[in-house]
């Protein structure tokens, strides 16, 4: 159960895929200890890079992601977790996936509708 954490200042990739659709969720980053918790509750745990903390995915908004399966790649320093996300979206601005754009020529085009009003879940 050995992650490489060596690299990116003691983090590895987190790649977030829909244990059902295929489609990826969301990319977090995760530490030794937001690793373990991740394995230890069964559900995601990040390590914020900008608050320099661990938090679970879902603790603010409680749209949790459920494990159901974790992989990791041949240098075992970046992990594949596929979840039940369990809510209307992931993304902090209301949609299903943190991949709600999509480059049109040279411009970012929104490609879905909003899942949930983030204005809403994360009351200020």
């Amino acid at each position: 159960m050995n992650l490489d954490f060596t690299k990116l200042d003691g983090l590895v990739a987190t790649v977030v895929q829909d244990h059902k659709t295929g489609r990826v969720l969301m990319v977090g980053f995760m530490n030794d200890e937001s690793w373990k918790k991740t394995v230890e509750t069964g559900f995601v745990t990040f390590y914020s890079r900008s608050r320099n903390k661990l938090w679970m995915k879902g603790e603010t908004s409680g749209h949790r992601l459920v494990v159901k399966e974790i992989s990791t790649d041949c240098d075992q320093d970046a992990v594949l977790i596929k979840v039940e996300a369990v809510g209307p979206g992931v993304c902090h601005e209301g949609y299903e996936s943190c991949f709600f754009r999509r480059l049109d020529g040279d411009v970012w085009k929104v490609i879905e509708e909003r899942a949930y009003d983030p204005n809403a879940v994360y009351k200020q």
